[in-house]
């Protein structure tokens, strides 16, 4: 009987033993725990902060395939979190997908056409031009340009119009990007999700497809999260609602699933086609010039300095200042920030020393525990956190020894 207790004890010991190794040698808790400021403030109270991290590194070999070492810290995807605009990726490259499988059924229209949105249910809003572009039509690829350079709100409701709730999902779950659940526009109430309008593109004045408005029959109430009452209250207008905020019919898009999106179109020859986006060639070097762009480059649209700034949509490395972007460095992603969470999800790549990897993180800022009363701690704690998890990550990886340096090319347009 001592025999068998002694057993159990070393196997316990030695599993524990393995753990607290494992823990060690995971760059994520080495960074967070040797770090000071900001960073050792949230790494010590990663509960309050629901701070959640992937650090990705990609190393090459000698054909230049890229193979991924994922390490996390405090990850969950049972453990919601508000994904806010990170939405938009997958939604985007959808849209260009969508264009192209309309191209194989012998539908000649591309993501440049005219739009006209009709408005079909109450408090839409019809669409029959885009003052920002530059013929002043909307398109599918104007939308686009925006969400990735701005996060524009109106231009990932009008992708999300365009595919609908039940061909979003489905399709993304096809692709093994799951779980995830996105069912609703953002920034607007009143209006009824499950019923997206008719869309009609046309060639100079010719019309050359419709697409008839759409009623989304799924439910999905099916997945298993945790945590979706947050806080101890909330506005709903001027009056404060001393009940936690009900987050379990809005977006869900945990950290890996985002990760899987964004590496999908960054290393589309890493994946099996059948979990691949069908993008073209120019798709996916559309795709790289508009996430990686500063909106001060952008001539349509148009953003001016007193609004925007070069990091305005780069959290990790530059969320903390609006100075100018070096231009060694390159960052391909997609953030959110609402409801007090800040997430970002992206590829960076420094040309200078060959240096690349993904950095995806989320964590909430909310002191007060009220919702929607514009009292965050971004500026304080947020951004601060974000850019210098990106430089602690950088500086990390630039001094990681690699097998085979890395061809970028493709990415340097």
């Amino acid at each position: 009987m001592k025999k068998i207790q002694f057993c159990v004890l070393f196997s316990l010991l030695f599993l524990s033993l393995k753990t607290m190794s494992q823990e060690t040698k995971n760059p994520i808790v080495e960074i967070l725990s040797k770090s000071d400021g900001i960073i050792k403030q949230v790494f010590e109270n990663a509960e309050q902060y629901e701070v959640q991290i992937i650090y990705t590194q990609i190393d090459r070999d000698k054909k230049n395939v890229p193979h991924f070492t994922n390490y996390q810290f405090n990850l969950d995807k049972k453990r919601y979190f508000y994904p806010a605009s990170t939405v938009k990726m997958p939604i985007s490259f959808l849209a260009l997908e969508k264009i192209n499988k309309l191209k194989k059924q012998g539908i000649k229209i591309d993501k440049s056409f005219a739009l006209r949105i009709d408005s079909v249910a109450e408090n839409q809003i019809a669409v029959n031009g885009d003052s920002t572009s530059q013929n002043g039509e909307a398109s599918i690829e104007h939308y686009i340009k925006k969400v990735f350079l701005v996060s524009d709100n109106d231009a990932y409701n009008r992708l999300f119009e365009f595919l609908g709730p039940d061909y979003i999902n489905k399709t993304l779950a096809e692709k093994n990007i799951k779980p995830l659940r996105i069912t609703h526009r953002l920034s607007v109430w009143g209006l009824d999700n499950t019923i997206t309008p008719s869309f009609h593109f046309y060639k100079g004045k010719k019309e050359i497809y419709s697409q008839n408005k759409q009623q989304a029959i799924a439910k999905y109430d099916g997945i298993q999260i945790e945590n979706t009452q947050k806080g101890k209250g909330y506005y709903s207008g001027d009056e404060l609602i001393n009940t936690p905020m009900d987050f379990s019919k809005k977006n869900y898009f945990p950290l890996e699933s985002m990760l899987k999106s964004l590496q999908t179109v960054i290393f589309p020859e890493a994946f099996p086609k059948s979990e691949r986006f069908d993008l073209t060639k120019e798709d996916y070097q559309f795709l790289y010039k508009y996430m990686s762009m500063s909106p001060l480059k952008s001539d349509f649209p148009k953003y001016e300095a007193n609004e925007y700034w070069d990091s305005y949509v780069k959290f990790f490395l530059f969320g903390d200042n609006k100075n100018p972007m070096p231009s060694n460095i390159k960052i391909f992603n997609k953030v959110g920030d609402a409801y007090g969470f800040l997430i970002d999800c992206a590829y960076i790549v420094d040309f200078d020393t060959n240096t690349e990897f993904f950095l995806t993180a989320a964590l909430s800022v909310n002191e007060d525990q009220i919702y929607n009363d514009d009292k965050y701690e971004y500026d304080k704690i947020g951004f601060p956190f974000m850019a210098n998890l990106g430089k602690e990550i950088i500086k990390f990886d630039q001094a990681r020894k690699k097998q085979y340096v890395p061809d970028l090319k493709k990415f340097k347009q």
